[in-house]
């Protein structure tokens, strides 16, 4: 089965004039319909209140009697050692106790009948009504009997009527005004922020979710919606930013490999140093690409979670020593400084290759941006709540606007993109995933001009 669309406005305005109708015919049931049942009802339980009220007196009282007659609109008969009084209201029309021919027999046979109480519903040939009577033992000697009549309420239902075909037709107005300003103040912020939302599917983050009302919900889903805005501007763009350096990444090595190719394929008489001068170069770019590949499938797998941690016990001191090796090239031809400050063995509990490629990527984080001095400082501080590994450069710094952004995809200082000495770009948004899927703590302090310090820490209880 399928349900149709239809509009908020529409819904509210069905929903209130099926609310109002109901009202209606409920009034109509209740005031037209059963007014007579009701009517008699309520005389029955007022007749049982008199009742409780006689019965916890000790002795009856004549005058109490006639008040109760009087405040009540009943009559009131009393039968005591086989005399019958009657008291009546003289406002009280259709009372039939005290009436010969229409209670005497009645109040004989309850006297006779050695019950309690009783009741009893009659219609009253000479008024012309329905009345009730109650008939009550006070002790062996007293009996009380009481009546009230049901006047007729034909008029009463007749000008009720009336009246209410009036009442249906203005509730069914103002109810359809109601309806209509209500199902406009709800449905047209809405219908706003849908228009807005389709614009925004499009790829258009100009709108604006502005929603003009006092409704609580209403703003909190425009704000929401205005957090998403901003927040898919900013996927978008960082999407576009990747997409572009990963373009820069790819180009710019398979283009020296080319021209470098097409050089030793063009000139004959090159050389031999020559020859593996170029073919070293290509083999370093083509290694360069293999990086980039694999960093941007291990963030891929990393990112969707289907690749588990393979939790081992290592020595994270000669992890360390051994990433330091791989930069024999830059301490022998370019002079950068690696200095590590442990000297002692540190075992922990963790994913061996995934420390170790968080260890290598900041370490090419810090030789990509260290300063003048060409210096890394790597430190491995050891206490009983945690191991914080840190590694610093003593580069420009990050600005402090700049820092939460850092850990993105290719987000580099002033969005301004350059070509890594070292790693792909996505180092840091490795390190970030790696470090998240162990539960460790990490982060950066920098200040601009002096440096960035780059740091996580271990859990205690991972260290051995």
């Amino acid at each position: 089965m399928t349900l149709k669309n239809n509009k908020i406005s529409k819904l509210i305005r069905i929903g209130l004039i099926i609310f109002s109708s109901f009202i209606l015919l409920f009034v109509f049931l209740m005031q037209i319909v059963l007014l007579n049942n009701f009517y008699e009802l309520y005389k029955t339980k007022q007749l049982e209140v008199i009742k409780k009220n006689i019965l916890n007196k000790e002795e009856i009282d004549i005058n109490d009697l006639e008040d109760m007659a009087y405040e009540y609109g009943i009559c009131i008969s009393v039968y005591s050692n086989g005399v019958n009084e009657t008291i009546s209201n003289i406002y009280n029309r259709g009372c039939i106790i005290g009436d010969k021919k229409n209670s005497e027999e009645y109040i004989y046979n309850f006297v006779n009948s050695g019950k309690n109480e009783d009741s009893l519903v009659t219609f009253s040939k000479r008024f012309g009504n329905k009345t009730i009577i109650k008939a009550i033992k006070y002790n062996d000697n007293t009996y009380i009997f009481l009546n009230t009549a049901l006047q007729p309420l034909d008029a009463s239902i007749n000008l009720l009527k009336s009246q209410y075909i009036y009442i249906v037709v203005v509730i069914l107005i103002v109810c359809i005004v109601i309806s209509y300003l209500l199902s406009r103040m709800i449905s047209k912020p809405i219908e706003e922020i849908s228009t807005s939302a389709k614009e925004l599917a499009k790829g258009n983050f100009d709108v604006s979710f502005e929603a003009n009302t006092n409704l609580y919900e209403i703003n909190e889903l425009a704000n929401t919606l205005e957090i998403a805005k901003k927040e898919l501007y900013k996927t978008d763009e960082l999407r576009r930013d990747l997409m572009a350096n990963v373009g820069h990444d790819l180009k710019t090595p398979l283009t020296m490999i080319k021209a470098y190719a097409e050089m030793t394929r063009d000139f004959d008489n090159l050389g031999v140093q020559k020859r593996n001068e170029n073919m070293n170069i290509i083999i370093e770019e083509t290694d360069r690409l293999a990086v980039l590949v694999q960093d941007i499938l291990d963030l891929s797998k990393m990112q969707s979670k289907t690749t588990e941690l393979k939790i081992e016990t290592f020595d994270l001191d000669e992890l360390i020593r051994n990433v330091i090796k791989r930069y024999y090239i830059l301490i022998d031809n370019e002079g950068y400084e690696f200095i590590y400050n442990n000297n002692e063995s540190i075992m922990i509990n963790a994913d061996k290759r995934r420390i170790e490629q968080v260890i290598y990527n900041l370490i090419n984080n810090a030789v990509n941006y260290t300063g003048e001095d060409k210096k890394v400082f790597i430190n491995v501080i050891k206490n009983k709540k945690k191991l914080v590994v840190e590694i610093k450069d003593t580069g420009k710094g990050i600005d402090d606007k700049d820092i939460k952004y850092i850990w993105n995809k290719y987000y580099h200082n002033e969005k301004k993109h350059k070509r890594n000495a070292f790693g792909t770009g996505l180092g840091l948004s490795i390190v970030k995933t790696i470090l998240e899927s162990h539960n460790y703590k990490y982060g950066v302090k920098s200040k601009k001009g002096k440096g960035s310090t780059f740091y996580f820490e271990i859990n205690s209880k991972d260290v051995l």
